[in-house]
């Protein structure tokens, strides 16, 4: 028989709902991932996962082979916090070659544990509580929850369908003294709006009326449709200094699950940035850094093949809801289709984004999630597209079971 000790070890105490002081007040504002909640349904319920972000095929060979050459080189030990050098250096060609911005690998390029971690040292780096961030919606669920942590307030501003633009009088209303920072992403997740020269214009005199920055989101750059071009707001006249760009090699290069991710900024953004990131993560994976290194060296047609090859995607999932009774706005980058369900007579997104998990076999993030009022998100559900196609062949016949 188990002694008191022992029960108590095997047994650990509840720290539910009847314990609410070992609950710190911030993780109670908002709750966990609804991405990745869906991705453990999909795994329960054998279902085809078109909701989180992440490719279903492989990776390209070079980048593989490159990883396990760093393995085997013995480059497993700490990197330097803010990244190595051989990277930051492929960074600062990479930036310089496509969009003619120089940055300076020892003061201006931090190397992070993904986008993720990259927006949320930002945050943290340059905002204080009190001050007001700026966040068009719908958008990614991580920056409700990066604001919260780093004690910022949220300033929320519409972008409305078919072609998810934003209204210029609702977005400078939304600025005053107390604005630190809007996020921006684009090619926007969930939307797949693409920010157009006279948009981010727009959003760059904003920045230098109210004096604040600009926090960039670029992950999806290479993933554009229609003759759209991503354009960094950083390289606008007057944002170099007053933009912090994140990317990551996660979209682009099909490696999610590595967490490589960059910040880049000017000097003073960089130090302070530099401190949050030590203290958070200390530095990522050092021989994926290197493999990383490798393929920003890749050339221009790497680029080209992957947007074409993603506008095919794109092309086939749109027909599949097309044919299968959604109203589907069609990105022009990233790889995300938001829907609107209303035409199936479900009460919201969460019952039918249940019914396709179990009924149909389908896992969809439902729109609530990219909303802060979820009543505007329920009549969407978003599907990723970053598929093989027989995962889309796969999903089409089970969509034909709604």
């Amino acid at each position: 028989m188990a002694s008191v000790a022992e029960k108590s070890l095997l047994s650990p105490p509840d720290i539910g709902e009847h314990r609410p002081r070992f609950r710190s007040q911030r993780t109670t504002r908002f709750t966990e991932s609804v991405i990745r909640e869906m991705t453990r349904l999909a795994a329960q319920h054998n279902a085809v996962n078109l909701a989180q972000g992440f490719p279903d095929f492989g990776s390209p060979e070079v980048l593989r082979k490159a990883a396990c050459d760093a393995i085997n080189a013995d480059i497993n030990q700490y990197a330097i916090t803010w990244g190595s050098k051989s990277l930051r250096n492929a960074i600062a060609a990479k930036y310089k070659k496509t969009y003619n911005l120089e940055f300076d690998p020892e003061r201006e390029i931090t190397v992070c544990c993904g986008a993720t971690e990259g927006m949320m040292a930002s945050l943290m780096a340059v905002t204080n509580p009190g001050d007001e961030v700026v966040i068009f919606e719908p958008y990614y669920e991580n920056y409700g929850p990066d604001t919260l942590l780093a004690g910022a307030d949220r300033k929320f501003v519409k972008m409305r369908p078919p072609d998810w633009r934003f209204d210029r009088e609702e977005l400078r209303r939304a600025f005053s003294p107390r604005t630190k920072a809007i996020i921006l992403c684009s090619p926007n997740n969930p939307t797949g709006r693409v920010f157009d020269r006279g948009e981010l214009e727009y959003i760059a005199q904003l920045c230098q009326e109210f004096d604040c920055l600009a926090i960039t989101d670029e992950i999806y750059e290479h993933i554009l449709y229609d003759g759209t071009e991503h354009i960094p707001i950083m390289s606008l006249p007057g944002m170099r200094n007053r933009t912090i760009l994140i990317n990551s090699m996660s979209k682009t290069y099909a490696v999610t699950g590595w967490r490589i991710g960059w910040v880049l900024a000017a000097p003073d953004l960089s130090d302070s940035i530099r401190k949050i990131h030590d203290f958070l993560t200390v530095g990522s994976s050092a021989p994926l850094q290197e493999a990383s290194a490798v393929a920003l060296a890749l050339p221009e047609e790497y680029y080209t093949n992957l947007a074409r090859d993603y506008r095919e995607r794109r092309d086939a999932m749109l027909k599949v809801l097309e044919e299968t009774g959604f109203r589907s706005f069609a990105p022009r980058g990233a790889y995300y289709v938001l829907c609107d369900i209303s035409g199936f007579g479900y009460a919201d997104d969460m019952a039918f984004c249940r019914h396709l998990v179990e009924d149909v076999g389908i896992a969809a993030v439902p729109g609530s999630s990219f909303f802060e009022d979820p009543k505007d998100g329920s009549q969407l559900v978003r599907f990723c597209f970053c598929k093989k196609y027989e995962t889309l062949r796969e999903a089409q016949e089970r969509l034909r079971k709604i």
